[in-house]
């Protein structure tokens, strides 16, 4: 069952400890994001071998963290919050400095970065109406990850010989499935944003 199938409204998902705060989990995610500006600083002074470790780090702790988050029964709603958090901010990071280096191509960042306003505005809509957020969906856990994986070979393939070549191919190809997959998770939750808001409507007597 995905999380588009659950039943209830999605202020109504439970989460086991979902009040926690001072989680493993949790502690992790936030050095993640404290990560991102350390990630920032490297990548804009060309220093792409170690920006790559942190992005390498980063990588390994989000799978980390949730798997201790299963484990040892500690997801939480912070956690839910910070993970994908930390996520889109390493990938607007990557994605601006790779842009401003002519890595990447502007219609990739508006692409990306459109999707995210679209999807930010919905969520205040939601909030407003006094809808929690609604879960991550698995297709746009894909995407992100495409898109994580996709930068940094984007990176190497700004080297020279077979390595920056190889990197190239397969770096494009992650970031068209990312891109795909990421909006194709947008579309999914403006339907399910649309289903928890016609919930609110008042009954039509007939």
């Amino acid at each position: 069952m995905t999380d588009l199938d659950r039943p209830g409204s999605a202020g109504e998902t439970a989460v086991p400890g979902g009040s926690r705060i001072a989680t493993i989990p949790n502690a992790i995610s936030a050095v993640r994001l404290l990560l991102v500006p350390v990630f920032t600083v490297l990548l804009l002074n060309d220093h792409d071998l170690w920006a790559l470790g942190v992005l390498m780090v980063s990588g390994a702790s989000d799978w980390l963290d949730g798997v201790l988050a299963r484990s040892l029964n500690q997801q939480s709603r912070l956690g839910e919050l910070l993970d994908p958090s930390a996520d889109r901010l390493f990938i607007l990071v990557t994605l601006i400095v790779l842009a401003l280096r002519d890595v990447v191509p502007v219609w990739l960042v508006v692409a990306i970065v459109g999707r995210d306003v679209l999807l930010s505005l919905v969520l205040l809509v939601l909030l407003a109406a006094r809808i929690g957020p609604l879960p991550v969906h698995f297709v746009g856990k894909a995407g992100t990850f495409a898109l994580l994986y996709a930068f940094p070979l984007l990176l190497l393939a700004q080297w020279s010989g077979p390595l920056g070549l190889l990197s190239g191919v397969v770096g494009w190809a992650f970031a068209w499935w990312g891109v795909g997959l990421y909006w194709l998770a947008g579309v999914a939750y403006l339907r399910q944003a649309a289903v928890e808001l016609r919930r609110l409507r008042p009954a039509v007597v007939a």
